[in-house]
């Protein structure tokens, strides 16, 4: 196939068809991202207000909430008008910076969830030596750590490939430009490039999976120690939250980057992409809001503000 100039566009050809059945998909895609949207607005408005909240624990999920979101930017609204619009073109330049954003905030949720599960270690393990281990500084540093490796990954990612020439086929059987789907189209010999692209995911995806599993290893050892049944109530519900968000996240994305590469489709990626970059999302604030009494406290205190004010 004949090689093609960088300024030529790639066509995404999207998630959905114009079928009866896809048009309800479509319709329930974007009422599952909107909700994911407010949801994790109003995560962050509730930890930003209320000084109850204005704890590591806190910071950190408001972080999370805040990647859900840019996330949520990089992927739909693409989307979006490529269906409504037919319009499917997107410039190099464009998918280069999709690429970026989507592994500096997925990237970066791999170590924020690492970073989470370390603050209910010592805050389950530790209470007294609470403020010791989970210092401000700390905190902050560990938030910083993950946008800078999210990032990273993401520029070497995004400058790798879009250093390839790509062939005439420049259609991307996907709803938006992720790495492995754009090197398939490459002329040139990729299998460097690919095994350290495999290498990097797995690193990026096992190096905090096996900290959580540790954490949260220590975490299970001291509840089964605890006298008190209330203590082990109160300290399962503190956790379970954030354990349902990690096997979710990364159950999806290692499915997607560590599976070997002859029993991948197409499909498939299209439709687990979907659900760790818009159903996964929408989740987390769900997830912890009803898990979590601090979070509910804060949620009923807005309410019956936003109550007064209106009947005033």
């Amino acid at each position: 196939m004949e090689n093609w100039n960088i300024t030529a566009e790639f066509i995404l050809l999207g998630l959905f068809n114009h079928t009866g059945a896809h048009q309800f998909l479509f319709v329930l895609v974007l009422i599952v991202a909107f909700t994911s949207l407010v949801g994790n607005a109003l995560m962050l408005l509730l930890i930003l207000l209320d000084p109850r909240l204005h704890r590591p624990m806190y910071f950190l999920l408001s972080q999370l909430s805040l990647m859900d979101l840019m996330l949520i930017f990089t992927v739909v609204p693409k989307m979006a008008v490529d269906y409504l619009t037919g319009r499917k073109f997107i410039s190099p330049t464009g998918c280069g910076f999709q690429i970026f954003f989507f592994l500096t905030f997925g990237g970066g949720e791999c170590f924020l969830l690492a970073a989470m599960s370390y603050d209910r270690y010592a805050a389950v393990c530790h209470p007294l030596r609470y403020p010791v281990l989970m210092s401000w500084k700390l905190c902050l540093s560990m938030i910083l750590g993950s946008w800078f490796l999210g990032a990273a990954d993401g520029l070497m990612q995004a400058a790798a490939t879009l250093n390839f020439s790509f062939c005439s086929a420049r259609e991307i059987d996907h709803f938006f430009c992720e790495a492995p789907t754009l090197v398939r189209l490459a002329c040139a010999d990729t299998s460097v490039f690919e095994y350290v692209m495999y290498i990097c995911c797995v690193l990026m995806l096992l190096i905090p999976i096996s900290l959580i599993l540790v954490s949260y290893g220590l975490i299970l050892a001291a509840v089964l120690q605890m006298c008190s049944n209330e203590a082990r109530k109160k300290a399962f519900a503190t956790c379970s939250s954030h354990i349902s968000v990690v096997g979710l996240f990364f159950g999806a994305a290692i499915f997607t980057y560590i599976r070997p590469k002859s029993y991948r489709s197409a499909n498939h990626d299209k439709f687990v992409s979907a659900f760790y970059t818009i159903f996964t999302p929408v989740l987390n604030p769900l997830i912890y809001s009803l898990r979590n009494s601090e979070v509910k406290g804060a949620l009923r205190k807005c309410m019956d503000l936003c109550t007064a004010l209106s009947l005033d």
